[in-house]
């Protein structure tokens, strides 16, 4: 089977998650996708990111004229229903809880999001939570026009620059690792499935299938697991060139 045949095989099954909890949470089938910052670029050579970690004071400074959560949420003009919907339903599990704060330390995550991507609407606000219940975590939220520097440098598998685009940062503003677009429970999906040309409707209905059955669960993890990384002393980025 080729992977466009795969790909839409396995749009079959998700697309009736689609219209059924994607309906009941209120997420759209246009909810997701659509954040790039630029046009669609060469496909690179993707794949887990390890380098050295060195302190920048303007990545510090960038994280700390950012927006909290709570004054970014009250601010939204786009997409503010589902916004304040997401960010007013969001549960962490205690053991997702436990696991993030057994890493300890002191941990900044940047975030370059806007209200009118569907992508920062669906994961931010879990991103947001599990900080707020995290000591030693905290959030800021960057728009693009002062973050655009950042996209650049964490582009998508594809290599576009995007929101929302998370960069976590150790005490001293070095960076220990990203996550760029989307979840990793759905990234390599939605990858391929551009690689294949798959319709681009059928792709943001494959992403919010996933983000309403997921519930944050995904960008969460991955959260946690870039720090406990970070800990260890490696940095995780997965990103195209």
């Amino acid at each position: 089977m080729t992977l466009a045949r795969s790909l839409s095989f396995a749009l079959l099954l998700v697309l009736p998650l689609a219209s059924a909890e994607a309906r009941a949470m209120g997420v759209g089938l246009r909810s997701a996708g659509a954040c790039a910052s630029g046009e669609l670029a060469a496909f690179g050579r993707p794949g887990p990111q390890v380098r050295p970690a060195v302190a920048d004071s303007a990545m510090l400074s960038l994280f700390q004229s950012g927006q909290a959560f709570p004054d970014f949420l009250a601010a939204a003009k786009a997409r503010r229903e589902g916004w304040h919907r997401i960010a007013d339903s969001a549960v962490i599990a205690d053991a997702l809880i436990a696991r993030a704060r057994a890493v300890g330390g002191t941990w900044h995550m940047l975030v370059i999001a806007i209200d009118s991507c569907g992508d920062s609407m669906n994961s931010v606000p879990y991103v947001a939570k599990l900080a707020s219940q995290v000591p030693g975590l905290d959030l800021r939220i960057v728009l693009p026009a002062e973050g655009k520097a950042v996209q650049e440098r964490f582009r998508t598998l594809d290599g576009r620059p995007t929101t929302p685009t998370y960069v976590l940062l150790d005490a001293e503003g070095r960076e220990r690792g990203c996550i760029t677009e989307l979840p990793k429970g759905i990234r390599r999906w939605a990858h391929d499935a551009r690689g294949a040309k798959v319709a681009s409707d059928s792709i943001r209905a494959g992403i919010s299938a996933f983000y309403a059955a997921d519930r944050g669960v995904s960008i969460v993890t991955e959260t946690i697991e870039l720090m406990e990384a970070a800990r260890d002393g490696r940095m995780v980025c997965e990103r195209g060139e």
